[in-house]
């Protein structure tokens, strides 16, 4: 049996089609491909008529009898069935390609695979061949559809005389459809459509017929599955709603909510199939908790500034309210040639929903113990802060965080201890458009901290400014080439060098800030010691990083860096100065949670180091 198949009239759905063209035809264009049996080698020939590579690039990648090959499911009966199935899925390719006339012939060792039975399929295939014939191109004789929503127009691919592939039918349906339910109609739908092929004039008719429905607003909201979680604590977090006319991002808002606290494996938002008599829809909402428990761990290591070893304890809903209690715990500088080891251990509990649904409030404590080259510092503070989220779009997050610190801090120097008490309130903002925070290609950055802080018994009282830019912009075929730049600056106002709390003050030099120099191994000596002027962090700071990241592999990436620093002695970047830079080369390997970075780098100006630093840690530099 052959099968041919070619339509003058075909009439469908505009959200589905289906059907078949078979025959024999001619094969100016073709492709091979194979794998082996026992019995010897299988071929896979896809041959196209009057074809550039397109279309058979489409086909090939539509075949699941190119799968099948590939996975080495190569039996005869796998072949049948996976030759079977590829009359359709391949007429379907070429429907969305817009070529409604396609002749389409599939033969096992020369036989047509229509007409084997599925139950006399060959023991052993040696030879695939699958031609095809993909007819004209069709164009849209007309491309009608409505009413759509206001301000809503048809696509410029679904136009008069452009190529009418059943997928841009299929879109332009449901985009029609979306937009009267961003304007609040929430059972928008198609209510009718005749799509006509000509195979005459090769052109096609188009007609598509929508159906608002009512205005509605969204109703109560249902919640099933929840077992530790308190239901009013999980109805605060949502923050459903009820009441107000339907948005489709409003659910999308509720859905980021429930995921930002992490409690939750899975969820999902039902809208109701029939509204209420004051045109009002219910939601239901499942949700699937997860395990409330998890750890974690991290490391870097130099061969100047030694080892960093990080964990983390973190309970997801501690009170059953969401309540999230972190406890993090670091070791730094293990076997540093410069300073001495560095510990701290840090507890925080985040409370979601406070005052707002996007208005999470935490209290945080921390321990720190410092063994600097030039000073030991042993510094606590407790803080109460809120962290608001204005925007949380796919690459796109506006967040700000306020709160109000107490710490208390004692320093060990050549001049003796001195002892620090500051209560601060730092201020941030973060705009972050990266469109992969942990190996960003494209967007950028941006984060500003304004701490005013008020010292107690001798200690000064100021403002404390940082800022920080990162750009990243991707080049080539597949993103390949990516640039990359950070500039970082700081600045510390109002109190005097000495009455600053050391940990207020800024260092450069390190994998944070300038690879190819020793950790914090540039600062200034403004205050005075029995043997001279003793080292510290500067009054202001400015750093700049630049990458050039390339692509070698799916997952092997290399990196060249240049990064520079310089720290002033007064504030506004004034006073007394010094600078260094550094320069390197990296590789980074992709794994699922970011990058595997390894960093070579070397001084390239200043005075502050010599000799080569290795870096190996976990993510991008920046």
């Amino acid at each position: 049996m052959r099968a041919y198949l070619k339509a003058m009239l075909v009439v469908g759905s505009a959200l589905g089609f289906c059907g078949m063209a078979l025959a024999q035809s001619s094969s100016p264009f073709s492709g091979l491909f194979g794998g082996k049996t026992e019995d010897g080698p299988v071929s896979l020939e896809f041959r196209i008529a009057g074809d550039d590579g397109d279309i058979e690039k489409t086909v090939r990648n539509t075949s699941l009898l190119s799968g099948a090959l590939a996975e080495e499911r190569i039996s005869g009966q796998d072949l049948l069935a996976a030759a079977r199935a590829d009359y359709a899925r391949i007429l379907g390719a070429l429907y969305d390609a817009g070529r409604y006339s396609a002749v389409i012939d599939i033969t096992l060792d020369g036989v047509e695979a229509a007409e084997i039975a599925p139950l006399d399929a060959p023991e052993v295939v040696r030879s695939v061949v699958v031609t095809v014939d993909p007819g004209p191109e069709f164009k849209f004789a007309r491309a009608a559809i409505g009413p759509l929503a206001p301000g809503l127009n048809a696509s410029s691919a679904y136009q008069r005389g452009e190529v009418a592939g059943t997928g841009v039918i299929k879109s332009e349906a449901l985009s029609g459809v979306d937009g009267w339910r961003n304007h609040g109609h929430a059972k928008a739908d198609v209510s009718g459509q005749e799509i006509i092929a000509d195979h005459n004039s090769n052109t096609v008719d188009s007609r598509i017929e929508l159906a608002p429905g009512p205005v509605v607003t969204f109703g109560d909201l249902h919640i099933s599955g929840y077992d530790r979680m308190k239901p009013r604590r999980l109805r605060k977090i949502a923050g459903f709603p009820a009441g107000e006319r339907f948005d489709p991002e409003k659910l999308d808002t509720v859905r980021k909510r429930l995921r930002r606290t992490g409690v939750f494996s899975a969820m999902t938002l039902e809208e109701a199939e029939v509204l209420k008599p004051d045109n009002s829809m219910d939601i239901s909402l499942a949700v699937v908790e997860q395990k409330p428990r998890r750890i974690g761990a991290g490391f870097e290591l130099s061969n100047t500034d030694g080892a960093l070893v990080s964990a983390y304890w973190m309970h997801r809903n501690l009170l059953g309210g969401g309540e999230r209690l972190r406890i993090d715990a670091e070791v730094s500088d293990i076997g540093s040639d410069t300073s001495g080891r560095d510990e701290e251990l840090g507890l925080r509990i985040d409370r979601p929903a406070t005052i707002t649904p996007d208005t999470t409030a935490y209290v945080e404590t921390k321990l720190e113990r410092m063994r600097e080259e030039e000073y030991d510092s042993d510094n606590a503070s407790v803080a109460l802060g809120f962290n608001h989220i204005f925007r949380d779009d796919e690459s796109d997050k506006l967040t700000a965080d306020i709160a109000m610190e107490y710490e208390v801090s004692r320093v060990t120097d050549a001049n003796g201890r001195t002892d620090f008490q500051v209560l601060s309130f730092p201020t941030e903002a973060i705009w972050d458009k990266r469109d992969e925070p942990n190996n960003a290609k494209h967007g950028f950055y941006l984060s500003g901290e304004v701490r005013p802080f008020k010292g107690f018994e001798g200690t000064g009282s100021g403002v404390r400014t940082l800022g920080e830019a990162r750009v990243f912009h991707s080049l080539g075929e597949n993103d390949k080439f990516t640039l990359a730049g950070r500039a970082r600056l700081g600045t510390v106002t109002g109190a005097a060098i000495e009455n600053t709390p050391r940990d207020y003050l800024f260092f450069s030099g390190g994998g944070g800030t300038v690879r190819g120099q020793p950790y914090e191994s540039l600062g200034v000596r403004e205050i005075s010691g029995p043997d001279g002027r003793i080292k510290t962090g500067g009054m202001s700071i400015a750093n700049l990083n630049a990458e050039l990241r390339w692509q070698v592999r799916e997952r092997i990436g290399l990196v060249l860096f240049a990064d520079y620093g310089e720290v002033w002695a007064e504030s506004g970047f004034g006073g007394d100065s010094g600078w260094h830079s550094g320069a390197g080369v990296g590789i980074r390997y992709d794994t699922p949670i970011g990058p595997l970075r390894f960093d070579v780098a070397g001084p390239t100006g200043g005075d502050t180091g010599d000799g080569v630093q290795l870096y190996l840690g976990l993510g991008q530099a920046f």
